[in-house]
C-alpha cells in the first residue's frame, strides 16, 4: 500500500495470455500486481476471448484489464511487469507471437509519456476493441459510488 502522501497514479494494464492455462496465467499476474510495492489493485475488467494479433497459427488470447493504484515511477512499473511474465515462462522471441502472459501498461494515470521503452496512453488503443471495451469497464467501476458495509 502507498505510504500516505506519496504521489499516486492509477495505472491501467492489459493482461493476455493464449499459450498453455491462459486463465491461471492471467490470475497468477492479478496476484503478481497486487502483490508489488506500494501498488494496490483496485479494479478488474470481465475477461474475454479474442482471436490473436500478429502471426497465424495461433490460439485466441484470453485477455483483461486492471487498474493498479501505484506510486513506482511508469519505467520501474513497466520493469516490475516484465519480470511478472518472466516468471510465467514469458519469451520475447516473435513480435505479437504467442505467449503465455503478455502485460501492456495502456494508460498511466493522465500522464502522457514518450519514452523509448514506453508510450502512453498505449498507442494500439484506437486498434483495439477489446481494450476500449475493457476500458470503458474500469472507467465505469471505478467511478462507481462506494457500497455501504
Amino acid at each position: 500500500m502507498p505510504a500516505a502522501g506519496v504521489p499516486r497514479d492509477v495505472a491501467y494494464v492489459a493482461l493476455g495470455s493464449n499459450v498453455g492455462d491462459r486463465a491461471a496465467h492471467l490470475a497468477r499476474a492479478r496476484l503478481a500486481l497486487a502483490a508489488l510495492p506500494d501498488t494496490r489493485l483496485v479494479a478488474e475488467s470481465d475477461i474475454e476471448e479474442t482471436a490473436p494479433i500478429g502471426p497465424s497459427g495461433q490460439g485466441p488470447y484470453l485477455n483483461q484489464m486492471v487498474a493498479v493504484e501505484t506510486a513506482l515511477d511508469p519505467l520501474v512499473l513497466l520493469d516490475r511487469l516484465h519480470e511478472i511474465e518472466r516468471a510465467e515462462s514469458r519469451e520475447r522471441t516473435v513480435r505479437w507471437g504467442p505467449r503465455t502472459l503478455d502485460l501492456d501498461i495502456v494508460r498511466f494515470g493522465t500522464r502522457a509519456l514518450a519514452h523509448p521503452r514506453l508510450t502512453t496512453p498505449h498507442p494500439e488503443i484506437k486498434n483495439r476493441s477489446f481494450w476500449q471495451r475493457e476500458i470503458a469497464q474500469l472507467d465505469a467501476r471505478l467511478s462507481a459510488p462506494m457500497e455501504a458495509p
